[in-house]
């Protein structure tokens, strides 16, 4: 995907520092109301986790870097408006409620939002009890097997298209995955691989299955209706990638076990 001009003239590595202001129509596109109203997905751990004292009680992570420095670039506030779960996020935006969003990559998502290339790539993993007879990954769809999955998650639209087998059990939000696979002696749990990792070792008796079930590109969403600000979006989420913020971002905030994502877009 080719940058526009002004955005490649404004490279500028990490702080992105006396980058020109944003186009006067992706700015009313993007901050209609004069400011970024940005939804934050705190169920993912790569994206984001809530505020904390030492945030002053806003959320920190890699998508709430990039929401204020596009906040900068279009000169308004930005506005943090935080979900525990990616389904949630997109069932918000139907309604306009923010103006932009961090979600997974997914064809169904992208007929009601308008999507980015990918920033971030991370993986979806399978996690299981240390007693359980399935090994691999290839061993998860099979009748009997249950799989736990945060409603209209990245992983659950995924599965829902793929599992022929096994039967999918859906929870209200990734973080609740884990939990619910204990309590009710499901199978298997599926979820983002950092976070299912940070589950295993606070409770006994599970192991995650090697490798990963599914890829998932995470990207910025913003309203279909507005064009321009989309344009700019996608414009903005490239150089981010290639000034190397995106990058300096997951280190930061101390996140393993992603990758920036490749230049343009896998769709």
């Amino acid at each position: 995907m080719r940058l526009s001009l002004f955005l490649m003239m404004a490279v500028v590595v990490g702080g992105c520092a006396g980058v020109q202001q944003a186009p006067e129509q992706a700015v009313r596109d993007l901050a209609p109301s004069s400011k970024l109203r940005a939804a934050i997905n705190v169920g993912n751990p790569v994206l984001a986790a809530r505020g904390t004292s030492a945030t002053n009680g806003d959320p920190s992570g890699v998508s709430v870097d990039l929401a204020r420095e596009l906040a900068r670039r279009l000169g308004v506030p930005v506005e943090l408006i935080v979900f525990d779960a990616a389904g949630k996020v997109v069932e918000a935006g139907k309604s306009g409620a923010w103006d932009i969003g961090f979600v997974a990559l997914d064809p169904l998502r992208a007929q009601d939002i308008a999507q980015s290339p990918p920033y971030v790539v991370i993986e979806g993993a399978y996690l299981v009890r240390e007693n359980s007879s399935v090994k691999s990954n290839d061993e998860v769809d099979r009748p009997g097997n249950r799989i736990v999955v945060g409603r209209a998650s990245a992983y659950d639209l995924y599965l829902t298209r793929n599992i022929k087998r096994a039967q999918l059990v859906r929870v209200q939000g990734s973080p609740l995955v884990v939990a619910t696979f204990m309590k009710e002696g499901y199978e298997v749990a599926a979820g983002v691989k950092q976070q299912l990792e940070a589950d295993a070792k606070k409770t006994p008796g599970v192991r995650l299955l090697p490798g990963r079930f599914m890829v998932i590109n995470q990207a910025m969403a913003s309203q279909r209706d507005r064009p321009a600000g989309a344009r700019y979006v996608r414009e903005f989420i490239e150089e981010m990638k290639a000034s190397g913020f995106v990058a300096q971002a997951l280190a930061r905030h101390g996140v393993q076990g992603a990758a920036v994502a490749p230049a343009g877009d896998p769709q």
